[in-house]
């Protein structure tokens, strides 16, 4: 889009999605009507909007393929009700019988899908106080970094670990997005530590705006997440923040930023291709001599 696109409203979704999808169903679809009666032209909801379940045996009893999956049929047509676009952060979605996907939904105001992304990087850490995290063991990796149109302008998908990986988002961004989404599950751990870092230095290498919807609290399993669902523009500004609750964030955007920002500092003309040289070996005649 040109710099003269109309400026827009988002609205944040953040949530604390518990073990029971259908419930969950029922306080997305309420937060989202919050956002739409706030002016939201496009409402952004978090990672796992349909479920947040540690046991895998649990989660494969409550998740079904996308075709079956009332959540997914629910949205679509709460879009095409309201008239506004719907991304719907990401779904558990059964691909096989004991795997799934983490998919991120994008629905147009007609209700169609009109972008699917997979979560790319997995999440599998071992943190400090005996938290332990093996994503990969229930969910298939996405192998495909993906972008869509919108009437402002160009967005990339993303979902919460992949934040942590700049060179999809310097994709993104050299394909054209001016805005990425970053709909997130973070630790309250992880949160504390690096999530106002990482969002602000994403949108700052690459002049874009940052959406990220974000689950906050403590849900049923047990887990704590850090909340604080954020926008930030593309100098790095926050400008708009939840806290560590349930409820809408609302932000106005104005694309012309992004023209401003890059044409200010143009860091994406200057990226340059380059060779990795391997290290050089210590020549066998130098010795390092230590005093006694």
């Amino acid at each position: 889009m040109t710099a003269q696109s109309p400026k827009f409203r988002v609205g944040l979704v953040q949530m604390r999605s518990g073990r029971v999808p259908a419930r969950n169903l029922d306080s997305a679809v309420a937060l989202i009507r919050e956002a739409k009666s706030a002016g939201a032209d496009y409402v952004l909801t978090p990672e796992m909007t349909n479920i947040l379940e540690r046991s895998r045996e649990s989660l494969f009893a409550a998740i079904v393929p996308e075709e079956k999956d009332p959540s997914v049929a629910a949205f679509r047509t709460l879009a095409r009700e309201l008239g506004f676009y719907l991304h719907v952060g990401s779904l558990a979605i059964e691909v096989l019988p004991e795997k799934a996907v983490n998919r991120s939904f994008l629905i147009d105001p007609r209700g169609e899908i009109v972008a699917r992304y997979d979560k790319i990087h997995m999440f599998d850490v071992d943190l400090a106080g005996g938290e332990s995290y093996r994503e990969s063991h229930s969910y298939r990796a996405g192998e495909v970094a993906v972008a869509a149109d919108l009437p402002w302008g160009r967005i990339g998908l993303t979902i919460c670990y992949d934040l942590r990986f700049p060179a999809l988002y310097r994709a993104l961004a050299e394909a054209g997005a001016s805005f990425i989404a970053i709909p997130s599950a973070f630790t309250q751990q992880t949160g504390e530590a690096h999530w106002h870092i990482l969002t602000r230095a994403r949108a700052i290498e690459n002049g874009c705006f940052i959406f990220a919807a974000a689950q906050g609290g403590r849900h049923e399993h047990g887990r704590e997440t850090f909340g604080h669902s954020i926008v930030v523009d593309p100098w790095g500004r926050v400008i708009a923040e939840g806290g560590s609750e349930p409820g809408v964030i609302m932000a106005d955007i104005d694309p012309s930023l992004v023209a401003t920002v890059r044409a200010r500092i143009p860091s994406l003309q200057h990226g340059r291709r380059f060779e990795l040289v391997e290290p050089i070996a210590e020549p066998a005649h130098l010795h390092l001599v230590r005093a006694p």
